[in-house]
């Protein structure tokens, strides 16, 4: 899919030269950058907690310090989740496992049901198929170079210059392909909603809410936003039973199972 497969590392990336590489030697050269941007937030800090103290009688000591750490430290959080981001991207991540935990953890409660699927070099396949009261969904993984903007343009999603249409067409292949098997073997009428999970790369806003956007028929959206998206975009006609959840779910696993032999 784009930018490569997230399961199989492009040699490239062990050469020395390639982005991921040289994305890990500018952070490394930029430590004593932020050491030095954020011991001016610190300052600040120490300031703005000098005058809290001044303004509603506090111990100036302890006030001053108290604010300097934690500005100190919410910088140094905001630099840990944008470095953390690109993971996946790195290869220091398995995008379907992060993905995979936050489905079944936030999900689980609300009866539904994640089957993982299996990587198949050179074929479609399904990350994660997501079964609840609310639908059937299937939820991918892609993963992006930091400074990739993914953005609709008109009805069309775009990832960098490149169009999405590849990625897309594939994505709802496979979900129409399985739909199409589900409902014929459980005799109900099952349509299958798509996803995909986005490591690294920057979600341009839209209309939707933050950290989403939607064309095509697929739902972009953080790997952590995934699991409320499809709470809060549950379809009105599906109202499944926990016994066709249990249907779809074990007749899911039986065709998923003979796809991948």
């Amino acid at each position: 899919m784009a930018d490569g497969s997230i399961y199989v590392p492009r040699d490239e990336k062990f050469t020395g030269g390639s982005p991921q590489v040289m994305y890990e030697s500018f952070w490394v050269q930029g430590r004593e950058a932020r050491l030095k941007r954020r011991g001016v937030f610190a300052a600040i800090g120490l300031i703005g907690g000098v005058l809290l103290s001044i303004r509603f009688s506090l111990p100036s000591f302890w006030t001053a310090v108290t604010c300097a750490g934690i500005v100190a430290a919410a910088d140094t959080l905001i630099a840990w989740r944008s470095h953390e981001a690109t993971a996946v991207w790195r290869g220091e991540r398995r995008g379907e496992d992060r993905t995979g935990r936050l489905l079944r953890r936030r999900l689980g409660k609300h009866g539904y049901t994640v089957i993982e699927g299996h990587a198949i070099p050179g074929k479609a396949s399904i990350d994660h198929l997501v079964i609840g009261p609310g639908g059937v969904w299937i939820v991918d993984n892609e993963a992006w170079p930091p400074d990739t903007d993914l953005a609709r343009y008109g009805s069309k999603l775009f990832f960098g210059e490149k169009s999405g249409g590849p990625v897309i067409k594939e994505l709802t292949n496979v979900a129409s392909s399985l739909a199409m098997l589900l409902s014929r073997e459980t005799e109900m009428n099952i349509t299958i909603r798509s996803m995909l999970a986005v490591h690294g790369g920057k979600i341009l806003p839209s209309a939707e809410p933050r950290g989403t956007v939607t064309a095509e028929g697929v739902t972009l959206a953080y790997p952590r936003r995934v699991p409320r998206w499809i709470l809060t975009h549950e379809s009105e006609e599906a109202h499944l039973t926990d016994e066709q959840v249990e249907l779809i779910a074990r007749t899911a696993a039986r065709i998923m199972r003979r796809m991948y032999l």
